[in-house]
Order: structure tokens, then sequence, then C-alpha cells
């Protein structure tokens, strides 16, 4: 049954809820990027292999992914708030483990419990949906959701700093301190939603869906080390295809509240958003990723800049100053035009940014210049699409299904790290007898980002648009 969605009750102070709330938001991106710069490192610090240490991106990755529909399901159920407050406390409890210990297992369970602050954004997108009132809806959750591209272009000249000038261990203890400084303000000053399905919990749900995306997600972020080939990779991918089939077929016979509506996430509206986020995270994260990469790159290879790891990070700041300052452009063009033409807008933009990557490496400006238009583009698409999937649920479905696009975002960015592990590994050029990818291999890399966002266009332009109606929309701050 659809509930009637309440008053908004914090109309007195929204700009505090969406401060408050987008700041959170910004602790998932930290999380994600917080090993990155220390990756190379690690095998020192932590007195363990290469192959090992990776397992501290790929432990958050995995964590994150099954943590985002259970938080998302149990935020409808119990409270958004509460799930949120979850868990930004148990990514404050997986840093405050790393920030005491220099053991590798004991790491890799900080980096596994800091993942689970991925469930962050979509929450606090369903939260800003019940309270902030019509017109600043639209603003607050593009500004949410923009936070996970802004996040990373601040996070990693930050952790680019201290992994230059500090002990790596403070890069712990200050996403303790964040964590433990949201939970408390967003307690006291973000009101918990009225709007509450209640009822049991689909524990075997969550349990066979989680079964299914390790098996999924292992061999997406692994295969480039394990082999494509390999009879574990594809024994992985086939268990995962067979423990999916046996998900859905029990979700669609679960009597009441399923951990996944799959009769909601089948209608187009959902279905085809959910297909574009996948398209936009390859796209968006491929910028991100090598454009690092290539910067730090020495000058011989024909594409790098060889700036240290902290210059690089600065260089990439622009990204998030796009991101943040035109995610209010994303809420006044689906307010004008809806949600969906803001997504076909902001793509388009996404692929003209990889596709003038693909042909300008050099000279820095223009490289600066080329991945800060991919922000534009991503702040305009990622802003649109939770109005795109609210539109389209009933207000008692707002968590689970924001989180479950937060989850196709993720297997989008997993699936780029994978596409770029597996071009740059097999087109190699050397430079003073070390390996570095290929100035053509990234060429393959943006064209591939670019083809994405081209593709995410055309599925976006199949999305149903909403009929109007008398009703005013929350979600754009206008009629439907």
């Amino acid at each position: 049954m659809i509930a009637t969605l309440p008053p908004a009750t914090s109309t007195r102070r929204p700009k505090v809820v969406v401060g408050l709330l987008a700041s959170s938001g910004i602790a998932v991106s930290l999380m994600q990027t917080l090993a990155v710069p220390l990756l190379p490192e690690f095998p020192r610090l932590l007195n363990t292999t290469p192959a090992n240490a990776a397992w501290l991106i790929t432990a958050t990755l995995v964590a994150g992914a099954i943590c985002a529909p259970v938080l998302g399901r149990l935020g409808d159920m119990y409270g958004k708030r509460r799930m949120l407050l979850v868990a930004l406390g148990t990514m404050s409890v997986g840093s405050l483990l790393g920030a005491l210990s220099s053991e590798f297992l004991v790491v890799l369970v900080a980096r596994a419990l800091q993942g689970v602050a991925i469930g962050v954004i979509p929450l606090g997108i369903s939260i800003m949906r019940d309270e902030l009132p019509p017109g600043r809806v639209g603003g607050g959750i593009a500004l949410m959701s923009s936070t996970l591209g802004a996040g990373g272009a601040v996070g990693l000249p930050l952790t680019g700093l201290v992994a230059e000038h500090a002990d790596w261990h403070w890069l712990f203890a200050g996403s303790a301190c964040y964590g433990v400084i949201q939970m408390i303000l967003i307690r006291f000053l973000v009101p918990e939603s009225p709007l509450r399905t209640g009822g049991r919990f689909d524990l075997t749900g969550a349990l066979g869906l989680s079964a299914a995306l390790i098996c999924l997600l292992l061999p997406v972020s692994r295969g480039s080390l394990w082999g494509w080939s390999s009879p574990l990779v594809l024994g992985l991918l086939a268990a995962s295809a067979v423990l999916f089939l046996a998900w859905g077929y029990y979700e669609l016979r679960v009597p009441s509240a399923p951990l996944v509506n799959l009769r909601i996430s089948a209608r187009p509206a959902v279905l085809l958003t959910n297909i574009a986020s996948v398209l936009i995270g390859v796209a968006m994260f491929a910028s991100f990723m090598v454009s690092a990469q290539m910067f730090q790159a020495p000058e011989g290879t024909g594409y790098g800049f060889g700036l240290s790891l902290m210059l690089s990070g600065i260089a990439l700041l622009p990204v998030g100053g796009a991101m943040v300052a035109f995610s209010p452009l994303s809420a006044v063009l689906s307010r004008m035009r809806g949600p969906r033409v803001t997504v076909v807008v902001g793509v388009a933009i996404l692929a003209v940014g990889n596709l003038t990557r693909s042909v300008l490496h050099t000279p820095l400006a223009a490289a600066i210049a080329a991945v800060t238009v991919t922000a534009i583009g991503a702040a305009l698409a990622y802003g649109a699409v939770p109005a795109l999937i609210m539109r389209a649920v009933p207000v008692t479905e707002t968590a689970a299904a924001n989180s479950l696009n937060a989850l196709a975002r993720s297997i989008g960015t997993s699936t780029c790290s994978a596409i770029v592990a597996a071009v740059t590994a097999g087109m190699i050029t050397e430079v003073g007898g070390a390996p570095f990818p290929s100035a053509e291999g990234y060429t393959v890399v943006f064209l591939i980002a670019g083809g994405a966002a081209i593709l995410a266009g055309v599925v976006a332009l199949f999305i149903p648009s909403q009929g109007r109606t008398s009703q005013v929309d929350p979600v754009a701050g206008s009629r439907r």
C-alpha cells in the first residue's frame, strides 16, 4: 500500500539539513579514496604482499555493495535517520580500528567497515524527500548526489598531503573524528522521517543478494589479477548468475516486505534509470581514475606530467568544485524541463569530456579543463537520477529504491576499474626501464568511457516521462 507523505517537519532549517546530509555524503567518497594514495606503500607499511594490499580496496567496495540495499530497506522500515547513524557509526568504528593498528587483517576489517558508509547517500536523499519543503528538495538531492564525485576530488589531495607528510594512521583517525562529529550533529539537528513501513526484515533475501553480489564483484574487481579466463573467475561469474536468478525467484514470492521489491524495480522508469546509472558510473569514474594516474606519470610517457601525489590531487580540485557548483543547475534544469532531459544533457557533456580526452592528453591545462567538463556532466546527470527514481516509486520505498540505485553506481565504478586495468595492462610502454600504460591504452579507455556516456543517453531517452497532474511533485519542486 502506498502511504501518504506527511507534511515536512524541518521547514525552519532546510539549509542546515541539506548542509549536514551533504557533508555526510562526502564521507562516502572519502572512504573510497582513502586508501588509493597509499596502495603502493601498504605492502611495506603492513608487511604484506601487493596482491593482499589490493584487498583493502576490494573489501570496501564489496561491503558497501552488500550493505547499501540492506540499510535502505531497514531505513524504510525502522527510520532513515536511524540507519544513517548506523552507517556513520560503523564507518567511525572501522576508521578507529585502522587508526590503532598496523596489522594487515585488522586494517582489512577496518576498510570493510568503512565501506558501510555507502548507505549514507541514498538514506540522506530519502530524508530530504521526506523532510524538506517542496521547493528545496530538488536542489538538496542534486547536491547530495554530487558529493560522491566532489568528495573524491577533495579527498585525493587531502590524503596525498597526509600520506606525504604525516603518519598514515592520521587518515583513519581523522575519518573517525569526522564520522563522530557528523553523527552528533545529525542526531540533534536532522529530524527523523515519520514515514515507516514496519514489518519483518527479509533476512533470507539479504543473505541471497549478498552471496550473489560477492560472486559478481570479486571477479569484476580481481579479474585482472586472477586472469579473466581462470576457472575461479568463470566459476564465480557463473555462480553469481545462478544466485541472482534464485534470489529473484524468491523475492517475487516473499509475501510481504521483500528486501527489494522487484515488481517496482522492474518498472521501466526505475529499471532504465538504474541501467543508465551503471553506464554513467563507467563514464564518470574512468576520467577521474585515469586522470590522477596520468598526471603522476613521467613526462617520457608522452602524456604524463611527473606530478607528485599531492600536486596531482590539487590538479583535480576543479573537478570537485565543478560538481558542487553545477549540482544546483541540475535541480533548476530538472524543474524546468524534467529530470530525464537533465540526465540526457549531463551524459552528452560527459561524452564530450571523455572523447576530448581521448585525443587531447596535453598540455596540463587542457587536460584539467577536459576532466572538469566530465565533472560538470556527471553533476548534472547524477543530480537528476534520484528524482527519476523517486517519481517512479511509492514514498514507502524511497530509501530502498535509492539504495538499489547506489548499488548500480557501485557496479558501474567497479566495472570501470576492471576495464581500465584490463586495457592498460595490455598496452604498455617503458620509460627509464619501468613499465607504464601507453598513451594509446588511455585513449582506448576514454573512448570506452565516451561510448558508455552515449549509451547512457540513449537509455535515458527511453525512460518514461511522468504524466502531469495537479499534484505538486516534491522531488522537482514543481508540478509534474
